[in-house]
């Protein structure tokens, strides 16, 4: 399974460069991901560095906590756009969901979808910080938003996603918003078990490659083979000393 195009590649850190940033473009186009993530100051630059290509280039906006006003937030999601975003990553307004000021979360979101129009919108829900109620909570404040994709994690807080968490969200929202299973996922195998779990989309900072089936193949031979030929070498040892001891 090609899962290139599960990938959204993520660099948000607060120290990258524009050197990194061109560097993750060019594996960004090598590898044929969906998406690369990055802060909204760099999205020209990457608009540039994926031309013709279908890779979408995604902003984050107030990013990573959530705390900024809507207002402000309203307006890099704008201004971003401008300049070439295709698509906006907010994150949920964890203090006013802990409160249970649920108009004012929806009131955050919506708004930002409103101005974007028909620009997806992605809302990280950060899970570790939520609880199981919590987490339905802000799925179901996430479909009344009409947001286009639920996020799990910034890579900010605690930990990552979760299987069960991406279950309960899958649960929750059915097919009407995509899901991005984030941070933690780094591996072949964890992105393929995500995958199988509901999300559509797995965010992660390491460009993951498919692995090659058939070298797996002539690994698990010659590893068989070294096997072999270490267990007849103790056997032939273990038959010589049985030997030397008759003797």
């Amino acid at each position: 399974m090609n899962i290139s195009h599960f990938i959204d590649y993520t660099l948000v850190a607060p120290s990258t460069t524009e050197h990194e940033i061109i560097d993750h473009c060019y594996s960004a186009r090598k590898n044929g991901n969906y998406a690369v993530t990055i802060n909204s100051c760099y999205v020209p630059l990457a608009k540039q560095l994926l031309a013709d290509s279908v890779i979408k280039t995604c902003a984050t906006i107030g990013y990573p906590f959530g705390f900024a006003d809507t207002k402000a937030k309203v307006f890099e999601a704008t201004q971003a756009i401008n300049v070439g975003a295709d698509e906006i990553e907010m994150v949920i307004n964890l203090g006013y969901l802990k409160s249970r000021n649920y108009v004012s979360v929806l009131k955050d979101i919506f708004e930002v979808k409103q101005a974007i129009g028909n620009i997806p919108l992605k809302v990280t829900i950060e899970i570790s910080e939520l609880t199981k109620n919590e987490i339905i909570k802000a799925c179901e404040i996430c479909l009344d938003a009409r947001v286009d994709y639920i996020k799990t994690s910034t890579g900010f807080s605690k930990s990552g996603a979760t299987l069960t968490a991406v279950k309960i969200i899958k649960k929750t929202v059915k097919n009407k918003i995509k899901i991005i299973a984030s941070s933690g996922i780094d591996d072949y195998e964890s992105i393929l078990k995500y995958i199988e779990s509901g999300a559509d989309l797995v965010g992660t900072s390491t460009n993951v490659m498919q692995v090659n089936k058939t070298q797996q193949a002539r690994n698990s031979k010659i590893f068989k083979q070294y096997i072999d030929n270490l267990e007849h070498k103790q056997n032939t040892e273990n038959h010589a000393k049985i030997l030397k001891e008759m003797d």
